[in-house]
């Protein structure tokens, strides 16, 4: 209520306005109408006693100062700015990497993501070198044999002889240049791209595609590979479900002519090994530059063929071993690794795709009929393998739960 008695009048505000009056602190004014009417509020304070109001208040004020100086006292003992950095960088680092299945494998590749970058790259742009060098050696072996091996059969070897290394040495040559030939212009084979209900395994992380099951991704092609076997910089190409005959027909051809040439100029290369030998000799042999290069000729195709034929008999022999037990080059390492984990705990692994070692051989080379022995493995064939390389059927004898 305003008291009356003051010595000062009271201020009339507008309509529902506050009145402004000298009042003793802790009284509670009222309101006055546009007629200058008092109206109380319902809320009275004597002298000396302060309302819940003034209390929440100053609760409040104190709260809100109490907030306000925290953030400072925080500042005030807050670390370094180069121990948030390493806090802040090991947070980062942490949610690169981590997750349930992190290992020390894990770890590794990450760490090695950059040499895998540059040995990818590299492979990729010296796949066409490498293509170059073999159609190079292959030539350069060739005409030696052409024009230096085979003359001297001819003049000196009879006549059985001359018929067999003159079918044997075209037939292997042609073998070689055709399966070589189909093994660098064959696709390995790609999983559909767009939506399908074919079987899948996973979802390839890099591809963003389902994989169905043996397909792998090739970091070199950058794209998934049917059944992949591995990537071949001398033949610039994935070797997959499409090419895989052609690649191992090549090996396994191209390991047989290099014996060939080997063996057949054996005699030959001795003979010029010692005429070589006498050149240091004094007096020096009266032998022509011609002479002196048909010697280095033969020498040269001697030690090229020997050394292949090594090389490349060893890698033959590994994929012949791989063929037989129904496995390729990315599966032996996987079914070795799940083999040893099913070791440790009782089980024992049993490969889903190995159908038998005849069977495997049949399914690798399309053989359906004993004719095909001759007109589809030694002789150039263009069919397609076993299969699209995208379903794969448990063999009959092998339908029962099995660890994959």
């Amino acid at each position: 209520m305003v008291n009356r008695d003051s010595d000062r009048d009271p201020v009339l505000c507008s309509s529902m306005s506050v009145i402004t009056t000298a009042a003793e602190p802790g009284q509670v004014l009222g309101f006055c109408d546009f007629e200058g009417r008092q109206v109380e509020d319902g809320v009275k304070a004597s002298r000396g006693m302060r309302s819940w109001k003034w209390y929440f208040s100053r609760v409040m004020h104190l709260s809100l100062c109490w907030f306000w100086l925290c953030p400072r006292r925080r500042r005030a003992k807050r670390p370094g700015r180069l121990r948030d950095l390493w806090n802040y960088g090991r947070v980062i680092l942490n949610s690169l990497y981590f997750n349930a299945l992190t290992n020390w494998d894990t770890v590794l590749d990450s760490m090695f993501e950059p040499v895998y970058w540059l040995v990818d790259n590299l492979t990729r742009w010296f796949g066409v070198v490498f293509v170059c060098l073999v159609i190079a050696l292959t030539s350069s072996v060739v005409l030696i044999v052409y024009l230096c091996v085979l003359p001297l059969i001819v003049d000196t070897y009879p006549t059985h002889w001359i018929l067999w290394h003159l079918c044997y040495g075209h037939w292997n040559l042609v073998m070689v240049v055709f399966h070589y030939y189909k093994a660098t212009t064959t696709s390995p084979g790609q999983p559909p791209q767009e939506k399908s209900d074919i079987p899948t395994v996973t979802i390839c992380k890099k591809c963003i595609v389902p994989k169905p099951a043996r397909t792998h991704h090739c970091s070199i092609c950058n794209k998934c590979v049917l059944k992949m076997d591995h990537h071949c910089p001398w033949l610039n190409n994935c070797v997959g479900h499409f090419n895989h005959r052609y690649f191992f027909s090549f090996c396994l051809y191209m390991t047989m002519g290099c014996i060939y040439c080997s063996i057949s100029a054996k005699d030959m290369f001795l003979d010029a090994y010692n005429a070589i030998e006498s050149y240091y000799q004094t007096p020096h042999p009266p032998f022509t530059s011609q002479e002196r290069l048909f010697h280095k000729s033969l020498l040269y195709l001697w030690v090229l063929t020997s050394s292949v034929a090594l090389a490349l008999g060893g890698l033959t022999i590994w994929h012949a071993v791989l063929i037989t037990r129904g496995e390729t080059s990315v599966e032996r390492h996987i079914n070795r690794k799940e083999k040893k984990r099913l070791k440790e705990r009782g089980k024992v692994f049993r490969n889903p795709y190995h159908y038998g070692k005849i069977n495997n051989w049949k399914m690798l080379f399309g053989v359906e009929k004993s004719s095909h022995w001759l007109t589809r493995v030694l002789l150039p064939s263009s069919h397609l393998p076993c299969g699209d390389g995208i379903v794969w059927d448990s063999p009959p004898h092998r339908k029962e739960a099995m660890a994959i």
